[in-house]
């Protein structure tokens, strides 16, 4: 199974530093006590999964040993695969039933925004998709200039402006080129600077303000791009990006570069909100879309 080998590849680190941590732990015990639960918090939190969610798991590990009467180590692991599984849910694929469907794409700077843009392009072309690129991330200079080599790549079409334009007129523009020339998507850059909390809930604001009044009532996403490699920071940008704007969905990119995957997990669990994208590598068909389960098998395959 292809998918499955590229996910289990890309989440390599995370599997070998997790499961192995987990492992060990288990077979250097006898029997199931609280010093192994203890233990095993530990170690659940040194694997990114956050202190909140880690003691999530294994309040609902103790609840399970009481009610099965387990007391083998090594029957442990499966039933943390089972919880985790349990978090994570079912996938929720994007809802692309409008024609155009608009779908802004925000995120601090580096975590591989423009380039995330890119890929969902490229993916969503050769589905045989529409694809229209809005460059409203008018604030950091060759923004745009990436984005339209992305558009050349992918086969999408890229509608942008002078550097320090409204990102909110860059928006306005690209919906009405889509509505009037039969666009499926409109997937729209914007700027990555979180410094200014104000500033940039204001200008998250106004965009949502103008999609919505060129939209109606259309349901539009607002997919949050995280770095994995930042492990529980990536957690606490989308805590303050949840404040800001409201958040539909999670894309985790350089999960091949980083041990930290625990963090989907944790974002899950703290914030509710789903995970859409897994990026695993560097190529267009590496951002794929997030499998729960596929991801739960792949972290303790042997």
């Amino acid at each position: 199974m292809r998918l499955f080998e590229k996910i289990k590849n890309g989440l390599a680190k995370t599997r070998d530093g997790m499961r192995s941590s987990i492992e060990g732990l288990l077979n250097s015990f006898t029997k199931i006590d609280e010093d192994l639960l203890e233990e095993l918090e530990e170690v659940l939190i040194l694997s990114d999964i956050g202190v909140t969610t880690s003691q999530f798991i294994v309040s609902e590990l103790r609840a399970k040993i009481k009610e099965k009467g387990l007391s083998d180590p090594q029957a442990v692991k499966t039933e943390i695969k089972t919880i985790i599984s349990d978090i994570l849910g079912e996938f929720i694929p994007l809802d692309l039933s409008s024609k155009p469907t608009v779908v802004l794409v925000i995120g601090v700077n580096g975590v591989g925004k423009t380039t995330t843009i890119g890929k969902l392009a490229s993916n969503y072309v050769k589905e045989g998709k529409k694809v229209l690129l809005a460059a409203a991330d008018t604030f950091r200079a060759a923004a745009a200039e990436q984005l339209k080599m992305w558009a050349d790549r992918s086969g999408a079409d890229i509608v942008s402006s002078f550097e320090g334009a409204d990102p909110a007129s860059v928006v306005y523009d690209a919906i009405s080129s889509a509505k009037a020339k039969d666009y499926d998507i409109v997937l729209c850059d914007t700027a990555g600077r979180l410094h200014n909390k104000k500033n940039l809930m204001d200008e998250l604001n106004k965009i949502s303000r103008v999609i919505t009044r060129e939209m109606g009532d259309v349901k539009t996403e607002v997919l949050l791009v995280l770095d994995a490699t930042t492990g529980q920071n990536a957690v606490n940008q989308a805590k303050m990006f949840k404040e800001a704007a409201g958040i539909t969905g999670i894309i985790l990119t350089k999960l091949d570069g980083t041990a930290k995957g625990g963090v989907v997990i944790s974002i899950k669990k703290e914030l509710d909100i789903p995970v859409r994208y897994i990026g695993v590598g560097e190529e267009a068909d590496d951002l794929q879309e997030f499998d729960p389960k596929m991801f739960s098998d792949a972290i303790f395959e042997e």
